[in-house]
């Protein structure tokens, strides 16, 4: 019985099949070491004195100058960003807000040098002070106000029409700068010392002063006086010329506006597009400054008056010198810019 039980027992495991071995589990990964951060020290040391200002450690490699810069402010709170300037050299270029502290030319322990800026104001005011002012100063001549010209022309109106035309171009340009100023421009630079504006308006403003007081005079003579018909077509050639290159100063304004989102620092070629008014860009790199020195000719052809060719040739020298110092910049930030441009007028370097 016993061996029949075995037998059977055996026969029984025999023909049952062994079961599967238990499926291989992988072995986990271990986790991630942290990658280790190299903080940085950063020294703050006044540029003219050589005194040291703050020492910031444990500063994150990825810092911009604009976290040191309000870190700093954190600890001299009268010396805000915008007022800062933070310098590799006691006599270098000051750095700009977007540069990362590990892209610097410096160690783990790096020097900067400050400078203060002085007080500040944003560029959207300045223009809007700029501009404000000539368009009430010239209203101011127009009507004739009190203690201007003799008693007998106070709150008189002029009797050539050329005046009143003059009046309504030079408001319609100052009230459209100051809208452009307000819904238009995206400033690069978000502020400038406030003694600045002190010169700034005393050129627009004197200027403003200087050529309403002859266009508006009593004994002023326009262009119809002297020959009525070359008169009325110099006056209304003036005015087309005028109006069409305030639709190009604006065409500009917007392309540029464009060209780079709100909040964004990155600088990009203008190319035309389908506005004709744009198609300048082919030749010029600044044509919003073309478009400004046609208008103030235009102005200028309109009133045949000489302190409003002054005020041109003396805006085009200043344009000039911004247009070219913009298209210098141009070829050196970008290797495939046009050759072709100009910087205000066309072929003309």
């Amino acid at each position: 019985m016993d061996a029949l039980a075995l037998e059977a027992k055996s026969a029984k495991s025999e023909s049952t099949p062994a079961p599967a071995p238990a499926p291989h589990k992988p072995r986990p990964k271990p986790p991630k070491k942290p990658k280790r951060i190299v903080y940085f020290e950063v020294e703050i040391l006044d540029a003219k004195t050589r005194e040291k200002l703050l020492l910031l450690d444990k500063v994150e490699p990825t810092a911009t100058i604009l976290d040191i810069k309000s870190m700093f402010h954190k600890s001299n709170p009268h010396w805000y960003a915008a007022r800062q300037s933070l310098c590799l050299d006691p006599k270098g270029k000051p750095l700009r807000d977007e540069e990362i502290l590990q892209d610097l030319p410096v160690g783990t322990t790096a020097t900067l040098y400050f400078r203060d800026l002085g007080a500040q104001i944003s560029w959207g005011t300045v223009f809007l002070i700029e501009y404000i002012g000539p368009l009430v100063i010239y209203l101011l001549f127009y009507f004739r106000l009190p203690l201007i010209y003799a008693p007998k022309y106070e709150f008189t109106t002029s009797k050539h029409w050329v005046v009143h035309i003059a009046c309504v171009c030079h408001s319609f340009h100052y009230v459209k700068r100051i809208l452009e100023t307000l819904f238009v421009h995206r400033f690069s630079h978000g502020t400038m010392p406030l003694r600045h504006i002190f010169k700034n308006c005393s050129y627009y403003w004197c200027f403003a002063a200087w050529m309403a007081y002859y266009i508006n005079h009593p004994l002023y003579t326009p262009p119809l006086c002297l020959h009525a018909d070359y008169g009325e077509r110099q006056v209304k050639t003036a005015i087309v010329i005028f109006l069409l290159c305030q639709i190009g100063t604006f065409s500009i304004h917007v392309a540029l506006r464009n060209l780079r989102p709100s909040g964004s620092k990155v600088k990009k070629i203008p190319y035309p597009n389908k506005n004709p008014f744009t198609w300048i860009f082919a030749l010029v790199s600044c044509p919003n400054y073309t478009y400004e020195l046609g208008i103030w000719l235009g102005f200028t052809l309109m009133t045949q008056c000489v302190p409003v060719l002054f005020f041109t040739m003396v805006g085009f020298i200043q344009m000039t010198v911004w247009a070219k110092g913009k298209h210098r910049s141009y070829l050196k930030e970008f290797k495939e810019y046009p050759s072709l441009r100009s910087p205000i007028l066309p072929f003309i370097p």
